[in-house]
């Protein structure tokens, strides 16, 4: 009766801390300043004006009105374009689309970290978020219309729902939402980024949880899987179309290439050249190894699922593109390294942090009751009371209660009026002085501290490795800036002179880069080869006969047979040839 009592008194005082932990606005607020400090460091360093990439234009392309829809490639997905179709529908301002993704990529950060309430300290989550929104390539596409960083938030609150589903049932709701967003995105990865959770769910018998992540993935798969029927050929076709467009799906180490990714290419396709500098790449390195402490840490910390199930996810998402696909984008890892987040954070903080050995941390964790002395009775109630004496007790001593719980003494019974007390005898030897632990039990009535102890010098070591990182990764994102801006600058210097010479919508633009530019003069974009080929050459040559048509070679290649006639004029690092019917040669 002892033993179970002290467990029911102490599940419900655990119970009850979880939920005051979770609900109060303490639990909150760290998480909700990094989110906004993400949103805002978008707005600053990447900027509002900065133009739509060419995977951008495809996305925008289908929902805006400024130029007519791009050719959609077998691989990309609708889940982008909806996304930003409640601006992008209405108005053709960048500026505007990327405050409305920036605030939104923020809301969505916070509410993936508040997904894991419960199962890191708060103090952990909020690192975690800021080491993945600091990155340069989390911070570059956060404001842009591409499907990646949605798959990662996405990813790391289904891990998180997914944990929680047993005992809550609203994570069921946020673990369906997660994963319909996910394959709403890009459906391959998010079947990649959630195997170790239907593997789980499989093994545990988890039917609830199991059953609502085939239905949230089946959601929002859904459109994607009708469209490969109605216009890819079927869905076994578009993911042969969509394998040949990636370069052939099959075993490529791409690793190096995503090591020459990390400095900056947006795209290394092909990827050659040097690796960047090591203070580039460092961080990468670093990852595994904290991955195997935070391993460690979850050990002793009680918290192994939570840890090795972002973790095991975080490998599928990653595996694809290391070893399947031959070329590299530093984006397509965004998923794994949300994932890795909050582990890696449990690990640096464990780092700085003085560690309680097992027994005196769980003692700690809640305040025990003083113990109350039974006052001593004389030898006339012993001998009136018989089972006052230990020999004559009808029941065994109750157990002591483990090292690793508070203790709960029972209240003994007041004695009767008539019968005399006086007060204890003094302990005949005064005790020892206890010995001072670095992490020392509260005293009784008094909650414990809320941080651990600190290491000093490893404080300073992993802040001063933290501030390097931060800085490298500033460069890196002001670069990739600034390489955007300049390309963005010669599309629309591209598309003005086109309009000068009178290839106005309605118009047509083929050859280098036409996808963009196309987009940029409000013109539709056709291709007679590559992943995006839509057209012929001889469907081009009709076409030029009736509508303005621009073709764009690179400066010193030879123009296409069809254009060979056309007049044409150098523009930055291309020449534009142009048919204008009607008009003067």
């Amino acid at each position: 009766m002892a033993g179970s009592a002290h467990a029911a008194v102490d599940t419900a005082n655990r119970e009850h801390a979880r939920r005051a932990s979770a609900g109060s606005g303490h639990a909150v607020w760290p998480t909700a300043v990094v989110a906004a400090a993400f949103s805002v460091a978008q707005l600053v360093l990447v900027r509002p004006g900065l133009g739509l990439g060419w995977d951008e234009t495809v996305y925008v392309s289908q929902v805006s009105g400024h130029a007519p829809a791009a050719f959609f490639s077998a691989p990309r997905a609708r889940g982008v374009s909806l996304l930003v179709a409640p601006v992008a529908a209405w108005s053709s301002s960048t500026a505007l689309l990327r405050i409305y993704l920036a605030l939104l990529s923020g809301l969505a950060l916070f509410l993936a970290l508040r997904a894991w309430r419960g199962l890191f300290p708060v103090r952990v989550l909020a690192f975690g978020g800021a080491l993945f929104a600091s990155l340069w390539v989390t911070l570059f596409y956060g404001p842009q219309a591409m499907p990646n960083y949605w798959v990662a938030v996405a990813a790391l609150a289904a891990v998180a729902c997914f944990l929680r589903a047993p005992t809550d049932r609203g994570a069921l709701w946020g673990l369906a939402g997660s994963a319909a967003v996910m394959a709403w995105m890009r459906p391959v990865d998010a079947v990649w980024a959630t195997v170790p959770l239907l593997a789980l769910g499989l093994a545990r018998r988890h039917r609830r949880a199991l059953l609502v992540l085939l239905a949230g993935l089946a959601a929002g798969a859904a459109e994607w899987v009708i469209e490969a029927y109605t216009s890819y050929g079927g869905l076994t076709r578009r993911l042969s179309d969509g394998s040949a467009i990636q370069g052939g799906l099959g075993w490529h180490f791409a690793v190096v290439d995503q090591l020459r990714g990390l400095g900056g290419r947006t795209l290394c396709r092909p990827c050659t050249g040097a690796l960047p500098h090591p203070l580039v790449t460092l961080w990468w390195f670093a990852l595994p190894v904290l991955a195997v402490l935070a391993l460690v840490v979850a050990r002793r910390g009680r918290r192994r699922a939570a840890t090795v199930l972002p973790l095991a996810c975080a490998a599928t998402a990653a595996f694809p593109y290391l070893f399947l696909i031959g070329y590299a984008a530093p984006r397509f890892l965004l998923p794994a390294y949300a994932l890795l987040a909050i582990p890696v954070a449990d690990a640096l903080a464990h780092l700085t942090a003085r560690s309680c050995p097992p027994a005196q941390r769980s003692a700690s964790r809640l305040p025990s009751r003083p113990a109350r002395r039974l006052p001593a009775r004389t030898g006339r109630r012993s001998a009136a009371h018989p089972s006052a004496h230990p020999s004559h007790r009808s029941t065994p001593p109750p157990t002591p209660a483990p090292a690793d719980r508070p203790t709960v003494d029972p209240v003994p019974d007041s004695p009767p009026a008539d019968v005399p007390t006086r007060d204890p005898a003094p302990d005949p030897a005064p005790r020892p002085a206890p010995h001072r632990s670095p992490c020392p039990t509260p005293p009784p009535g008094q909650l414990p501290p809320p941080h651990p102890t600190r290491r000093p010098l490893a404080l300073v070591l992993v802040c001063a490795c933290l501030a390097v990182h931060l800085a490298v990764q500033l460069v890196v994102l002001l670069h990739v800036v600034g390489a955007a801006t300049a390309a963005h600058d010669a599309w629309g210097r591209t598309a003005a002179e086109m309009r000068s010479r009178g290839v106005r919508p309605p118009c047509l633009v083929t050859g280098h880069e036409a996808i963009p530019v196309a987009f940029a003069a409000g013109c539709a974009s056709a291709a007679t080869s590559g992943p995006n080929a839509n057209t012929t050459e001889d469907g081009i040559t009709r076409t030029a006969r009736r509508t303005p048509v621009a073709t764009l070679v690179p400066a010193g290649s030879a123009p296409p047979r069809y254009a060979r006639d056309w007049p044409s004029v150098p523009v930055g690092a291309v020449r534009l040839y142009y048919v204008v019917p009607g008009a003067a040669s």
